[in-house]
């Protein structure tokens, strides 16, 4: 059955004005007696509530931290895309928008993307009024940096922390909307299940985390803003808490889910250390700016980064990409990485790293400082001390990030760096008004699939999550509720709300029930072991089938031998963590499902199999053009649709960033 993604007709520039001022309104009256759930708030969550709210829907916003402003979202450090083209340096929203498409390796829906584009200027406006304190030129106006896949200067930021303060504006907005009235704050409150009602989204089942109690919630429409599902690999740059209960909850009651194997790699993480750690660290993208990427040209080279001479060192980046140098995009970077040390040429104690050298920006910077400031025959002294006030005034809270997590000083060494899991491209799928095929059950940001396509270029993530909540859910919710604002808000002793309720409490019973000698991380950290070697950065089809069976077995010893302390209605992290753990173990085995039927390599998904003669992914546009959208039929039973995708302005082809 081919999906209906609802994209307007008419050319691709126009469709999302036309959209506009075409779909159906609710008048202010009417929204005060719709009522909206809100799973998740940070970017996408965040920002929708508050817009609703501002609108004047009745809003319920759930996350199960103890405040909004702890969402993952605050990890963000590089920046926000726009095309504003500041820099004159040949920026439009037609480039931004096929800088996506490519940057996705065409496997992302031409009109999500083009729309993204297109409402990313607003975002920055917005945010600017919200008093976010974007980096800013000597002149006043706003500072842009480049991020990868790009040859333009477009990403917008607040020195190394532009997610936090990003959200810090959301946030304001929201809690504003929460003392007016209009927006309801459950914090430390887990969905654990949405309530079908004839079919459409009528609710959800959430757990109260501090007492253990079940509630039941009523809303006319479900938005779920919960984040990716990076975590399912146990070692990633996402929060410990970061997890896929929410979508995978809405994915068994009938929403299904698009591309789950696109996983994103982050090429710039502080390496792996030991069995001991229980989550990654990223260094921003925005690194790559300025520091040049490096091994020695000599295997199992055993010198000190500083001792080995600049003619014995391989810059493979910008040898490789030309064009590009350090700032491919990031699936490139991380399969030259992994390259460069499967070879032999990784650097420290586990050769599982390459360097990330600020040495000559350093420099650079010191001499235009020197020049700036009229300093005649400046020492050598004088200009590093003058290029690290620079680089410090850009980076600074980054190094002192690595610094305190390695006690390396990056000013005098160079950082060693290693990829890592860090964000999903797949996602629940979604139509282009953002709903799932749920009616009335939506995903934002990083909770769907739409935007992103294969591979995610830097600085993206932050714009979609505000664009879905600022811009597009606004107009595409009204669309919906148009047509239902007779509907009086239904009990919550309604049929359907008590037997989804019972069937959680059930599920949650025979979790505790279980009282076998393994702990949940041990479970959660075997399934991140099986997903990293076998799904992770590179894959092949003998290695997935192994990981389906292994991780089947693992699920079956999950539920059998699970130990699980404490009592049910109290608060108890580990059956919270228990409940995560167990909605990864099914969906790890759709991600290698998903792997595996894939017999090409596109952007992060990289089929052994499947390459050019010089390692690059290769395509195969006349099998695999299409979302895989998995609808859900029973444990381990999923069913195949494809949504085509067609491209009208953009023409695929090799993606080259030589």
């Amino acid at each position: 059955m081919p999906l209906n993604n609802n994209i307007p007709a008419g050319e691709l520039a126009t469709k999302w004005e036309k959209y506009k001022s075409t779909c159906k309104l609710v008048n202010p009256a009417n929204k005060r007696s719709i009522e909206i759930i809100v799973v998740g708030t940070g970017l996408a969550g965040a920002s929708a509530a508050a817009t609703l709210g501002e609108l004047g829907y009745k809003v319920k916003a759930f996350c199960f931290q103890d405040s909004p402003r702890r969402a993952h979202s605050i990890a963000a450090q590089g920046g926000i895309n726009a095309a504003k083209n500041y820099q004159n340096d040949g920026d439009s929203v037609y480039r931004l928008f096929y800088d996506t498409i490519k940057g996705g390796d065409y496997r992302a829906r031409e009109a999500n993307v083009h729309r993204l584009a297109e409402v990313s200027g607003n975002i920055i406006d917005q945010c600017v009024a919200q008093g976010v304190p974007f980096a800013r030129e000597y002149g006043g106006l706003l500072s842009n940096r480049s991020f990868g896949g790009t040859q333009v200067q477009r990403t917008f930021y607040a020195a190394g922390q532009t997610g936090q303060q990003l959200l810090i504006g959301a946030y304001q907005a929201l809690e504003r909307q929460v003392a007016l009235g209009n927006v309801t704050m459950y914090s430390r409150h887990e969905m654990l299940d949405i309530v079908k009602i004839d079919g459409k989204a009528r609710g959800i089942i959430a757990r109260n985390l501090v007492s253990g109690e079940l509630e039941r919630h009523f809303g006319h429409a479900v938005l779920l803003c919960s984040g990716g599902y990076g975590n399912v690999f146990y070692l990633s740059t996402n929060a410990m808490g970061s997890n896929v209960t929410a979508a995978w909850k809405a994915h068994r009651k009938g929403a299904y889910f698009g591309n789950p194997c696109f996983t994103q790699i982050h090429p710039t993480c502080i390496p792996v250390s030991g069995d001991h750690q229980s989550k990654l660290t990223l260094m921003s993208e925005s690194l790559r700016n300025d520091g040049r990427i490096w091994v020695p040209k000599k295997q199992n080279d055993t010198r000190k980064a500083n001792e080995i001479p600049e003619e014995e060192r391989d810059y493979y980046l910008e040898r490789r990409y030309p064009a590009f140098g350090n700032l491919v995009p990031r699936d490139v970077a991380s399969r030259a990485a992994k390259e460069r040390c499967d070879a032999g040429y990784g650097v420290g104690a586990s050769k599982q790293a390459v360097y990330l050298d600020y040495a000559a920006a350093i420099q650079r910077y010191g001499k235009i400082e020197v020049s700036k400031q009229g300093i005649e025959n400046a020492d050598a002294a004088t200009i590093t001390r003058l290029g690290k006030e620079v680089v410090a005034s850009k980076y600074g809270n980054l190094f002192d990030m690595y610094e305190k997590i390695t006690g390396e000083n990056p000013y005098e060494v160079p950082m060693r760096i290693y990829p890592a899991v860090h964000y999903t491209m797949g996602g629940l799928w979604v139509d282009y008004e953002l709903m799932t095929t749920v009616p009335g059950l939506y995903a934002l940001g990083e909770a769907n699939f739409s935007d992103h396509g294969a591979n995610r270029l830097g600085a993206s993530a932050l714009m979609q999550g505000l664009a879905d909540g600022y811009f597009v859910i606004p107009y595409t919710i009204g669309n919906y509720l148009a047509d239902d604002i007779r509907t009086k808000a239904i009990p919550t002793d309604h049929p359907a709300f008590l037997e989804t309720e019972r069937e959680v409490r059930s599920r949650i019973e025979k979790l505790m029930s279980i009282k076998g000698t393994e702990s949940v991380e041990s479970f959660h950290k075997r399934l991140g072991k099986i997903m990293w070697d076998k799904c992770g950065m590179a894959r092949n089809a003998a290695g997935l089938k192994q990981a389906i069976t292994e991780i089947q077995a693992l699920r079956k010893e999950f539920w059998s031998n699970v130990r699980i302390p404490g009592e049910i209605e109290e608060y108890n992290p580990e059956l919270d963590k228990a409940q995560r753990v167990a909605d990864f173990l099914e969906l790890g085995e759709l991600m290698c499902l998903d792997a595996l039927e894939r017999n090409e390599s596109c952007g992060g998904h990289f089929r052994e199999e499947y390459q050019t003669e010089d390692g690059e992914a290769l395509r195969q546009d006349d099998k695999y053009m299409y979302v895989a959208a998995w609808e859900y039929k029973a444990d381990s039973q999923f069913e195949l649709h494809k949504e085509d995708l067609v491209y009208d302005v953009v023409h695929p082809s090799q993606r080259s960033y030589k």
